[in-house]
């Protein structure tokens, strides 16, 4: 327990110091760009939110792609203002370019920020299959009250052989829906998923 929580005061010690290093570097750019004031302390502050914002979209499993995107632009930001702090740059005649990109970076940070903070998360293709056969199922017919009519009980239909390899399958295919869900898998879900008709879906959910 000691050795872990050694680890992980190293961890945490290596990222408070590399994180100030940069947030420093980031400050010094800005400033010289012409940014003073707390103007020059907000541009890494937004830089660090939109790392952050990338990162959790990566974590989530959902658009991968714009995570990696905005992800990269502002590692790159911030890597660039290290290597250009380090000597490359000179502080007192900061270049043009360098001048626009700095006035430029709050409007794409927002902009990352917002895409990927509001962005609607996508539907899977198991998600639609899922609300396609919820809108095809026929609705049940409305029972007549005792005193008009009988219902009589339905004939028990003749068992259906099921492979168990089929419902060692049909038991991961509904544990992975609870976990995402919270909730049993239902009939026609189960059947969309596994591909097989309604009689035999329905004989192996009553094995699960």
């Amino acid at each position: 327990m000691r050795a872990q929580l050694a680890r992980v005061d190293a961890v945490l010690v290596q990222a408070v110091i590399a994180a100030a290093l940069s947030f420093a570097h980031l400050h010094d750019i800005a400033s010289a760009a012409g940014q003073d004031g707390w103007k020059a302390w907000a541009y890494p502050v937004s830089v660090d939110l939109l790392l952050v914002a990338a990162w959790r979209r990566l974590r989530s499993g959902d658009a991968k792609a714009a995570g990696w995107c905005w992800f990269v632009i502002a590692l790159a930001v911030s890597l660039g203002a290290n290597v250009a702090t380090a000597g490359l740059l000179d502080m007192h005649q900061v270049p043009a370019w360098l001048r626009i990109l700095v006035a430029g970076w709050p409007a794409v940070a927002f902009l990352g920020g917002t895409l990927l903070a509001h962005s609607a998360p996508t539907t899977t293709t198991a998600d639609t299959e899922e609300i396609e056969d919820q809108e095809d199922a026929p609705e049940s017919a409305p029972v007549p009250p005792a005193h008009q009519a009988t219902v009589e009980p339905p004939p028990e239909r003749p068992a259906i052989p099921v492979p168990a390899a089929l419902v060692e399958h049909a038991r991961k295919v509904a544990d992975e829906y609870r976990t995402r869900t919270g909730s049993p898998i239902d009939t026609p879900t189960l059947r969309a998923r596994l591909g097989v008709p309604a009689p035999m879906a329905e004989a192996i959910a009553a094995r699960l």
